[in-house]
């Protein structure tokens, strides 16, 4: 009994040291970001209590903060701060926040020339078979892959897929970035075959702003290394027409492939997810109405 009475008092004090720590470490991270903004910048502060207040702080006192919002002057104590975000004045349209758009970094399938920042990542799900992960490395390295998870299918006959990407030049307005699609494709006619690589080494360039956005794309396809002697052409863009919905576009133009294949849909969001749904067609007289069913899903991190 006193053993048990001994770890369970052991237990307690560690649960509390480490309680303490974490205050201490979150309580001077929310100081350090305690700051009076510019004219062009307003602060989002989230208190305990989850309540969210739009405006710029103009006063900060030892154990409180004066903080002018849309509706009037309040008194903030700096205790009860769970969050500050300091974001562009322009994102406040109406007194509502309309949070970034967490999904710039693609379109559907195709990537955007914009990179992830530093430590930032994001876990995407493509027809719920085909998962995918992607990680700041750096503000100019992304490194990304996964496998695909069929069915009744074993190890050996999954797809194993490596994105690597790397940012050229980076605008608020343009964008830059070369990487590559390698996929590790399953010999299913042969079993004692090896697994041939395939893939796309691509250039990507994007204007305009995460909101409306324009993209082109150029990549060479390879199989164990053999690379096509033509380019595959890729034209997108992004319009937010709301909050939370953006209208997307995907369109494909490969060397030997006569008609284009084209892709058009709506993107919903949060500030941390988005899903895709849209329709994947070709400009043919054998064109689909509506078109192919595509949905995607992606979780920010």
């Amino acid at each position: 009994m006193k053993n048990i009475k001994s770890w369970k008092q052991i237990f307690l004090l560690m649960a509390f040291l480490s309680t303490f720590l974490f205050s201490n470490v979150f309580a001077q991270e929310i100081q350090d970001l305690l700051r009076i903004p510019d004219s062009t910048h307003v602060q989002v502060i989230t208190t305990i209590d989850k309540s969210k207040n739009i405006g710029r702080i103009v006063k900060i006192g030892e154990v409180d903060i004066v903080f002018k919002a849309e509706f009037g002057t309040i008194i903030i104590p700096i205790a009860k701060i769970k969050e500050i975000k300091e974001i562009p004045a322009s994102s406040i349209k109406d007194g509502v926040y309309w949070f970034p758009n967490p999904n710039a970094t693609r379109l559907y399938f195709s990537p955007t020339a914009r990179m992830l920042k530093q430590g930032e990542g994001y876990f995407a799900d493509y027809y719920l078979f085909f998962p995918a992960f992607a990680y700041g490395i750096t503000n100019n390295i992304t490194i990304g892959g996964g496998m695909s998870l069929i069915p009744n299918a074993s190890l050996d006959e999954q797809m194993f897929y490596f994105t690597p990407k790397i940012g050229l030049k980076a605008t608020k307005t343009f964008n830059i970035a070369a990487g590559a699609l390698v996929v590790k494709i399953p010999n299913w006619d042969d079993e004692n075959g090896d697994a041939p690589l395939v893939g796309i080494l691509y250039g990507v360039g994007t204007a305009g702003t995460p909101d409306a956005s324009f993209t082109f794309g150029l990549g060479y396809g390879f199989v164990d290394g053999e690379f096509a002697k033509k380019p595959m052409v890729v034209i997108g863009g992004e319009r937010r027409i709301s909050r939370r919905t953006a209208f997307v576009t995907e369109n494909w133009v490969m060397p030997g492939v006569g008609d284009p294949i084209i892709s058009y849909g709506l993107r919903f969001f949060g500030e941390k997810m988005s899903v895709d749904l849209a329709l994947i067609n070709t400009l043919s007289d054998d064109i689909i109405f509506p078109g192919v069913p595509y949905i995607d899903f992606v979780i920010n991190f």
